[in-house]
């Protein structure tokens, strides 16, 4: 009987070891996500023990590698705020999601700066986790039902700008703050911008 390999086995093994590279770029781009460093498609193929142009192969930029390994990372807004979880302020419920979310970011900067410049980039191709409007929903929503629709939206429009790597990067990069003074001035502003829209418009 012949021992050389069939077809078929030849191309499952192919197929075997396209999947378990695959999964050593990813599980790599997942580990350095961790490090809070600049994070490249050169460090992840290193770290993979691959070749630059193979990690391409796979993924065709480095968002979309960093889209798949940092999925399983990110937390549920509810998990994220189970300090406040049963607090019913949303100013108190703002202030723990906006300091989590900054804090989230600062920890893992590199991996953050690099789906910026992605989105920035190629904002066609390019969609960056939501985990700060779950956030924003989750902290807001004990006001939710007892507020203007078109209040609440536009409270969250607001957020969204203030909550954000962006504005934590603002505060760091240009305006020359210490990280963690940069994110208590964030803190203090959405907080203010809350508690501003929840107050009653004063009687004519």
């Amino acid at each position: 009987m012949s021992s050389s390999t069939s077809p078929t086995s030849g191309m499952t093994g192919r197929a075997n070891q396209k999947l378990r590279t695959r999964r050593a770029i990813v599980q790599a781009a997942a580990e350095l996500s961790r490090t809070g460093r600049e994070v490249t498609m050169a460090d992840i193929a290193a770290a993979a023990l691959v070749s630059e142009a193979t990690a391409y192969r796979y993924f065709p930029d480095l968002v979309s590698l960093l889209q798949e390994a940092i999925a399983g990372q990110l937390p549920e807004p509810g998990e994220a705020l189970a300090g406040v979880e049963h607090s019913t302020d949303p100013v108190a419920r703002v202030a723990a999601a906006t300091e989590f979310l900054l804090r989230h970011v600062l920890a893992r900067q590199g991996v953050v700066r690099a789906m910026i410049a992605g989105t920035i980039a190629r904002p066609d191709r390019s969609a960056r986790p939501g985990l700060r409007f779950g956030l924003i929903d989750h902290a807001l929503a004990p006001a939710a039902a007892g507020m203007d629709p078109a209040a609440l939206e536009q409270l969250k429009r607001g957020l969204a700008v203030v909550v954000s790597a962006e504005a934590l990067f603002n505060l760091t990069d240009l305006y020359g703050l210490d990280p963690q003074d940069a994110i208590a001035g964030v803190v203090a502003t959405a907080t203010s911008l809350t508690r501003a829209a929840l107050q009653p418009d004063p009687k004519p």
